[in-house]
């Protein structure tokens, strides 16, 4: 059986001519991250040669790799560089072409409209943070500083790592917000485990921050833990105190 190159295809088979004629949806990840490699490798010291369609099969089936067991994306999308340079034929060129694109398809669903950006509840937190923190492999603690509209004025990585009292110190949090002279805050942090119930560490630093909070006329408005497809809010769950937070009750 002849083996083809996709330019040798059929033209109406060729994943650029049918993104063309049927958009981008019609295309299997697989077509769309062909399109994005371009070119295959040659035959090379016992290597067949290979396609871009077969370089893009071989890097979803590295995503099942690992103890997941299915193909992800999502892997794709927290890999570094060189951990997709592992998949032979996939060098830095082809995987900065690949981690630039799904980065943007990323930033493209995370955007909000303007007249969406004001903070009126929990959900509306987990909802702009969800596809920031889901897939991170290690914990992020970020801060959302806002006006006096509940309008979110900037979003503050505070640190990376297990989440620790001696790490998240009051003067990181509180000092961009003295700075962009923000009216309260709220904190966001993930669990990788995509288990959002929090921890004993967890509390004790909301505590610690909410009272540097009152001390400084900043209040923290809400804590919110991101896991994956779910949330806890401190609010919500009577952890912080209601009086502290009743703009998102």
């Amino acid at each position: 059986m002849t083996t083809y190159t996709i330019k040798e295809w059929p033209t109406a088979d060729q994943p650029r001519e049918r993104l063309r004629m049927l958009g981008p949806r019609a295309l299997a990840s697989r077509e769309l991250l062909a399109l994005l490699i371009e070119t295959g490798r040659p035959a090379h010291e016992g290597r067949a040669a290979k396609t871009a369609l077969d370089l893009a099969g071989d890097l979803l089936r590295w995503t099942a790799q690992g103890g997941s067991g299915h193909e992800s994306l999502r892997r794709i999308l927290t890999a570094p560089p060189s951990a997709i340079c592992e998949v032979y034929g996939i060098g830095p060129a082809k995987a900065a072409k690949i981690l630039a694109a799904m980065e943007l398809g990323r930033r493209a669903t995370e955007e909000v409209r303007g007249e969406r950006d004001r903070i009126a509840s929990p959900r509306d937190v987990y909802e702009r943070m969800r596809l920031v923190m889901r897939d991170l492999p290690q914990e992020e603690f970020h801060v959302l500083l806002l006006n006096t509209q509940n309008q979110v004025l900037r979003d503050v990585v505070v640190t990376r790592g297990t989440l620790d009292a001696s790490l998240v110190h009051p003067r990181e949090v509180f000092r961009p917000a003295l700075a962009e002279s923000a009216a309260s805050l709220i904190l966001v942090h993930n669990h990788p485990s995509g288990e959002p119930t929090p921890s004993a560490e967890d509390r004790a630093v909301t505590v610690q921050l909410a009272e540097a909070g009152e001390l400084l006329g900043i209040p923290v408005l809400d804590h919110v833990v991101v896991g994956e497809g779910r949330y806890v809010s401190f609010v919500e769950s009577g952890i912080l105190d209601g009086a502290r937070a009743s703009p998102l009750v």
